[in-house]
C-alpha cells in the first residue's frame, strides 16, 4: 500500500482552566456537560465548563484550525453564557465542516470537587452527543497542591483524535500563539 493512500490520524491537546466564582457573584457549576447542584459555579466567559471546553480545543488542535479563542472568543458575544455543550456540538460541526471526522475525545479533570466518579456515565453520554463521537472523561485531584489542589478552580486537558474524510482539502497545520499570549 503506498504511503499517499494511507488516512493517517491526526492527535490534538486542549487544556482549559477557570477559577471558582467569586462568594458576591455566585454561579451554578457547570462541568462535563452536567448541572452540579449545590456546588460553586466557575467564572468564564461561557459557562466556565473546562471538561467540555478543553474537549472543543482539543479538536480545534488535531485539525490545525485555530483555538477556543479564535472560534469561542471574548470578542463575541453571542457565545457570552453559552453551555459547554454547545459549544463542543458547535467545535465538532466546524471541524466536520473543516473536512475531518471525529475518533474520539479524552479529558481529564483535576479538581477536590464535586465527587465526579457516580456521575461519569451520565457526563460521558451527554458529551459523546455533543461530539458525535464517543468521549471518555477522568478526574482526579493535585493531593493538595496548587491552584486545584487549594480549591480556587478547576483545571482540564484533552486529547482529541481525527483524521480527514476522503475527497476534502485539509488544510495544513497553522503555528499556534506565541508562548504568554493570550488564547482570548
Amino acid at each position: 500500500m503506498a504511503l499517499e493512500n494511507v488516512v493517517l490520524p491526526r492527535t490534538g491537546i486542549g487544556i482549559d482552566v477557570h477559577a471558582f466564582a467569586a462568594d458576591d457573584d455566585p454561579q451554578p457549576l457547570w462541568l462535563g456537560g452536567l448541572y452540579w447542584e449545590g456546588e460553586q459555579g466557575l467564572s468564564g466567559h461561557s459557562d466556565g465548563d473546562c471538561v467540555a471546553h478543553a474537549a472543543a480545543d482539543a479538536l480545534f488542535s488535531a485539525c490545525g484550525i485555530g483555538d477556543l479563542g479564535t472560534h469561542f472568543g471574548t470578542d463575541r458575544p453571542e457565545y457570552a453564557g453559552a453551555s459547554g455543550v454547545t459549544l463542543l456540538s458547535e467545535a465538532a460541526r466546524i471541524v466536520r465542516a473543516a473536512g475531518f471526522e471525529i475518533g474520539n475525545v479524552a479529558v481529564q479533570f483535576v479538581a477536590n470537587r464535586p465527587k465526579f466518579g457516580p456521575r461519569r456515565e451520565e457526563s460521558q453520554r451527554v458529551l459523546s452527543e455533543a461530539a458525535g463521537a464517543p468521549v471518555s472523561v477522568t478526574a482526579t485531584t493535585s493531593d493538595g497542591l496548587g491552584f486545584t489542589g487549594r480549591g480556587e478552580g478547576i483545571s482540564a486537558v484533552a486529547t482529541a483524535l481525527v483524521y480527514a474524510v476522503s475527497g476534502h482539502e485539509v488544510p495544513p497545520a497553522e503555528p499556534g500563539p506565541a508562548k504568554g499570549a493570550p488564547h482570548a
